[in-house]
């Protein structure tokens, strides 16, 4: 199902105008006028929905593919745009390619081969990956995107859910300053913060020290919860004192309810987390790192999993510490 391309003469009037950031790219059509970019976003998670939403809102030309091709009937359905029956095909004739998807092999598979994006991209598009997967996989494709004459951006987000939903997402990204400059415009449109650490692979390097702060936090926050039950406080009371001190976080502010609450069907699944602490430890062990609490927690949501969490929320440590006793 496809629909018409966006008219010629949009306004530069979107959401990252208003913060004062770059206009994004504009393009060329027959009358010699002006119209937003043309984008392709390929998968429709949880995540890539509403940030593709966005992106459509803000009044670019947006194709989508997704694995399951129902998700992607069902956004061209909310949004507009058009969809595409694969990665090849949504790319053509793209500025930009954001890509959000599962994993290494996820994102291998969506970029390479006779139906990958790499394919159907023009030289010197972009392709920016907001999945969060292996500094490996990641070096990989950068070759094959510069091979192909294509740049090659590695944007892992964080902000969960919510974040990708309200438009702010914290987006931390590697390779050449010259593709970063390009799609920053793009990306500011779904993000609160976006910013180059480095050359190719440092945006991938930045997420894994993301994962890692979180993984001590929760652990942390369920642990003090847990003692403020065996201690017979009130744990609403005490996030009400501390959280204004230095242990407040962000994972405190917005998790504590939940997990006092026993409810864990919503935000970043154990799965996930457990995926991404892998590509941690193992990068750890390849740089030298000494990561003893984060190898202990990847431990404790190993159980989580057992206990049948492994849909559940990162936060469900407490629950596993209420079920231990």
């Amino acid at each position: 199902m496809r629909h018409a391309a966006p008219p010629c003469n949009f306004a530069c009037a979107g959401d990252s105008q208003k913060r004062g950031r770059k206009q994004w790219p504009r393009r060329q059509c027959e009358r010699g006028k002006t119209r937003m970019a043309k984008l392709a976003f390929l998968g429709l998670g949880v995540m890539g929905y509403p940030m593709a939403g966005h992106l459509a809102a803000a009044g670019h030309d947006v194709t989508v593919y997704n694995r399951t091709n129902a998700k992607a009937e069902k956004w061209v359905a909310e949004h507009g745009g058009a969809h595409a029956a694969t990665p090849r095909e949504a790319a053509m004739g793209a500025d930009f390619v954001m890509a959000c998807v599962g994993n290494d092999d996820d994102l291998r598979s969506v970029c390479l081969g006779d139906d990958g994006a790499f394919a159907g991209m023009d030289k010197g598009a972009t392709f920016v990956d907001h999945t969060t997967v292996s500094a490996a996989v990641t070096a990989e494709l950068y070759k094959a995107a510069s091979d192909a004459g294509l740049q090659f951006v590695d944007a892992p987000v964080s902000g969960g859910q919510a974040g990708a939903e309200n438009g702010q997402l914290s987006i931390m990204c590697g390779g050449d300053a010259a593709a970063y400059d390009a799609a920053e415009p793009v990306m500011n449109i779904y993000a609160k913060l976006c910013r180059r650490i480095g050359a190719s692979g440092a945006g991938q390097m930045t997420k894994m020290c993301n994962q890692i702060a979180i993984a001590g936090l929760v652990q942390g926050l369920s642990e003090a919860l847990h003692f403020a039950e065996k201690a017979g406080l009130d744990g609403r009371a005490v996030v009400e004192v501390i959280s204004q001190g230095a242990a407040g976080s962000w994972q405190m502010a917005n998790r504590y309810e939940t997990m006092l609450n026993d409810a864990f069907e919503h935000g970043f699944a154990v799965d996930w987390m457990r995926k991404d602490l892998g590509i941690c430890l193992k990068t750890a062990d390849e740089n030298g790192a000494s990561l003893p609490v984060t190898a202990l927690v990847d431990q404790f949501y190993k159980d989580v999993q057992k206990m049948g969490g492994g849909r559940w929320d990162t936060s469900s440590l407490f629950k596993r510490l209420r079920e231990i006793g």
